[in-house]
């Protein structure tokens, strides 16, 4: 297997870091080389993702330019979907059918918790692993 590609979007540079840390301790879980690419809002995230196709896109309800669901219902809903995993992280628990609703695989909500971000990533990166992907 290749090195996970992950995005990540958040225009909060504390948020970003938060989720990196979560996403070291998956990758640390999967025993695999995780790539971690980062967009500081949802413009440049959607262009990052587009090009680069990451295997996962974890994007911050509250990015700048275009909020996660606008990234989510982008990436979904395209002739071609983007394939990979897309998690939001959510500002309240009540936007959940938000994340639903946008195409997103799953969702967290603030504040982050690292080891629940890091069992629900790892879990979806070993399905996608397991379905043929990544």
């Amino acid at each position: 297997m290749s090195a996970v590609k992950v995005l990540v979007i958040s225009a909060d540079p504390d948020v970003r870091s938060q989720l990196e840390i979560a996403l070291r301790s998956a990758e640390r879980r999967t025993g695999e080389g995780w790539e971690v690419l980062e967009a500081s809002n949802g413009i440049a995230g959607l262009k990052l993702a587009w090009r680069e196709m990451p295997d996962l896109v974890v994007a911050d309800e509250i990015a700048s330019g275009a909020g996660a669901f606008a990234v989510a219902k982008d990436l979904r809903n395209q002739l071609q979907p983007f394939p990979g995993i897309i998690v939001i992280v959510l500002e309240r628990r009540q936007d959940a059918w938000l994340a639903r609703w946008s195409g997103a695989d799953a969702w967290v909500v603030k504040p982050i918790d690292a080891f629940e971000l890091a069992d629900r990533v790892t879990e979806l990166v070993g399905k996608q692993t397991t379905a043929g992907g990544i």
